[in-house]
């Protein structure tokens, strides 16, 4: 297992903004240094004018830096301000920086109160078998001890992995709800089938060190856009020995953002659905034919479908979608509650 920690250092609390550490424009407060104690400086939490090599340089980050970012087969300017990651992003739309820079903030902050954020999903020996799962891993925003955790798979066409955007911004929404929040880095370029077999895998790394990691497996649930949400729901239809992991139970839930999968199985779980209608990519009526398929095979969905949207719009923010993601945490919430897993105080953040 791969781990990266902060050193020993008391860190008190530090307020979390609506986007995660820090002020939406990911500037940090100017009174951090005040809660440490001794004459250690304060972490270095990025700004939007940072640089993509201040990122990948970052001491937080040391050893899995690169599988932040969208890419694996091409390099980068490193020069290039964080302010315009969304040139790395063509497939996705809406893309705010403060919002990137705050979850990644978030990173850094609890690798600075000593808490390990990546996990390898492969060991040493599965990456030999095969090469390409050096390119995978499952970064980890903690919510409550115990809670139910998770997974989220990112979208990129299986050509990137767009979790600057639509994974860890998830999971900083999702954990500051009390539940534990996983943000999956697959393998692209090989198309649907080996991003999926990575998510099952990592369901089932989960599943097996959830005592350690202090999750509970009861009424877990797998969020996904784009070519994440296939993946998701291909696992949410299928169950993750179908992709080679072990037989495990299937998610009390799965989220899908702006999709064309269309694959319905006999036995679905409870289904939530968001969409723009400009979407050139997945039109929405692709996404309400599943819906209808679904609705008829007796499966509880929620759709929205919002106005003036277009595809890979994440949270949203600054559309008429900004706020879908509260309703799909509610909807998880009323599932596990339903199935009398361990429900958890919802958390604003003052």
């Amino acid at each position: 297992m791969r781990a990266n920690r902060g050193r020993g250092v008391l860190f008190l609390s530090v307020v979390l903004c609506a986007g995660g550490f820090g002020l939406v424009d990911g500037s940090t407060r100017s009174d951090v240094s005040q809660v440490r104690q001794g004459p250690q400086p304060a972490p270095r939490y990025l700004r939007v004018d940072d640089t993509i090599a201040s990122l990948l340089s970052h001491p937080a980050f040391s050893g899995f830096g690169r599988l932040l970012l969208p890419w694996d087969d091409r390099p980068y300017d490193e020069k290039t301000s964080l302010r315009d990651i969304a040139s790395f992003l063509p497939y996705h739309s809406h893309v705010d920086s403060g919002v990137v820079v705050s979850s990644l903030n978030r990173l850094i902050a609890d690798v600075e109160t000593g808490k390990t954020v990546f996990y390898d999903i492969y060991s040493e020996s599965e990456k030999r078998l095969e090469p390409g799962r050096k390119d995978t891993g499952l970064f980890f925003v903690r919510g409550e001890a115990g809670a139910p955790f998770a997974i989220v798979a990112p979208g990129g066409g299986f050509h990137y992995v767009g979790s600057v955007h639509e994974g860890f911004p998830y999971a900083v929404e999702i954990s500051k709800r009390g539940y534990n929040a996983f943000v999956l880095k697959y393998r692209v370029g090989q198309g649907g089938g080996v991003a999926t077999r990575d998510l099952a895998a990592a369901i089932a790394y989960v599943f097996q060190h959830a005592s350690t990691l202090g999750v509970s497996t009861n009424t877990y649930s797998l969020w996904g856009s784009s070519a994440g949400a296939r993946m998701a729901a291909s696992i949410g239809s299928h169950g993750t020995a179908a992709f080679g992991a072990a037989r495990l139970p299937k998610p009390s839930a799965v989220v899908m953002a702006y999709t064309g999968h269309s694959d319905v199985s006999s036995d679905e779980p409870p289904t939530f659905v968001v969409v723009g209608d400009r979407d050139g990519i997945a039109p929405p009526s692709s996404m309400e034919r599943r819906v209808d398929r679904l609705r008829r095979a007796g499966t509880r969905v929620e759709y929205h479908r919002y106005p003036d949207v277009g595809h890979g719009f994440g949270l949203g923010v600054g559309t008429s979608a900004e706020g879908w993601i509260v309703k799909a945490i509610q909807f998880w919430t009323t599932r596990i509650q339903l199935e009398g897993g361990r429900d958890v105080q919802s958390r604003e953040e003052p």
